[in-house]
């Protein structure tokens, strides 16, 4: 007999014994199973038939297995990226369009915007000061000195300098800058008093301790953050960017080119749907469009910030509050508007950082992120700076004549 007749005949042997079911039970040693357990087997293998025949008919119905092979013959893929798919969004039906337009333009008069500096972002970063290279007169043993530099300090500054630099020398954060003995004594204090009154103590301390830690590490920052404090003291400083007050003339070139998708500096072009996809507004044309977007057209209730990368000294990014609500001590932030390169990065985390441990010093109970349900990026980031989801809006908001379905996550100052 040769190998196929052999093959036959073990084959029918086979399924001789499984011709029923008492067989295939005693192929497998179970024939001795009460009747309640051999059923429950069989239904078992039932189940699992079905729940595969079931996935794989999904796969091949819904294209799974058609968009792998067009994936292997082409090179591409296949599937919609999350910036593609709210680009193809259907719009809304045109009467809805002139409705919106008309309520607006009817029931309400155009929001007041100023491209200056708003209240709350005047509250949320430091103090301004304007004593310069001569501020540890504040300590001096000659009295017209310190008379001198409290004229040019804001009200409690002085206090508060003084309290910081005396706790600093009682426990320094490190150790002493070799020729500079009080570097980090004043370091620590013109952060701490910069800081003001209506932050939390415990902030104070912990902003302190990080500005004195980046200014004192070589003779060559401390220089840096000297002359850093003196031309810009509000600016906020963290470990990798500081933040700076959005202005037109200062930012607006900057952030055009580093966010209109064309190539800059060492940074390759990419699609600018990329970053301006999921809002309102943008791409544009040139940097005057841009000034007119609400990003420079702020509303009273709104701050905006630029994010300055610390070693470079560029702007890398922007980052907004939205719908201030001091009556509730709540307010919303907006994700960083970076490059895609950046997104996610430890500088946009750092950034939203700062600003929401400052918000949460001076006093706010709750800090709102609502995301496009679409974007998926946003959404991890939204994770990785700890907010928890709430709820998925639908029909929530209309970004560029189109539905947005928006999910909420919320930070409480209670899980800060």
């Amino acid at each position: 007999m040769n190998d196929f007749g052999k093959l036959y005949q073990a084959f029918s042997a086979l399924t001789g014994q499984l011709s029923s079911i008492e067989n295939f039970l005693a192929v497998f040693g179970l024939v001795d199973l009460p009747m309640a357990q051999r059923y429950g087997i069989l239904f078992g293998i039932v189940v699992f038939v079905l729940t595969v025949s079931s996935v794989i008919a999904l796969l091949v119905l819904g294209g799974s297995f058609q968009r792998i092979i067009d994936q292997e013959q082409t090179g591409e893929i296949a599937a919609s990226d999350p910036v593609t798919s709210r680009s193809e969004r259907n719009l809304l039906y045109e009467r809805l369009l002139e409705a919106r337009d008309r309520m607006m333009t009817e029931n309400y008069s155009a929001p007041v915007t100023t491209t200056g500096m708003t209240k709350l972002m005047t509250m949320l970063l430091n103090l301004p000061v304007s004593a310069g290279e001569d501020l540890p007169d504040l300590i001096d043993n000659d009295a017209a000195k310190r008379s001198k530099q409290r004229s040019l300090v804001p009200h409690g500054y002085e206090k508060n300098y003084i309290d910081a630099y005396r706790v600093c020398q009682e426990k320094p954060g490190g150790a002493t800058l070799s020729g500079r003995p009080e570097a980090r004594f004043e370091a620590y204090a013109r952060s701490f008093a910069g800081c003001g009154d209506y932050a939390t103590r415990d902030y104070r301390r912990s902003y302190a301790r990080i500005y004195e830690y980046m200014a004192c590490l070589s003779h060559g920052t401390d220089d840096k953050y000297k002359a850093l404090y003196v031309t810009r003291a509000e600016d906020l400083i963290g470990r990798l960017v500081r933040l700076e007050a959005l202005e037109t003339g200062r930012h607006a070139k900057e952030f055009f080119n580093l966010s209109s998708g064309e190539t800059y500096l060492e940074h390759k072009s990419y699609d600018s749907k990329e970053v301006w996809g999921f809002l309102n507004y943008g791409p544009f044309k040139d940097v005057n469009e841009m000034k007119k977007c609400p990003i420079f057209q702020r509303r009273l209730n709104e701050a905006a910030f630029a994010i300055i990368e610390s070693t470079s000294n560029r702007m890398i990014g922007v980052v907004l509050l939205v719908n201030d609500d001091s009556q509730n001590l709540s307010i919303s932030i907006e994700a960083p508007i970076v490059m895609p390169s950046l997104e996610g990065s430890e500088e946009s985390i750092e950034a939203c950082f700062m600003i929401m441990d400052k918000l949460f010093a001076v006093g706010y109970r709750r800090i709102q992120l609502a995301l496009d349900d679409q974007d998926s990026l946003k959404k991890k980031f939204a994770g990785q700076l700890g907010f928890t989801k709430e709820v998925t809006i639908p029909k929530h908001m209309v970004i560029k004549d189109a539905n947005r379905d928006s999910a909420i996550y919320s930070m409480l100052n209670s899980d800060w």
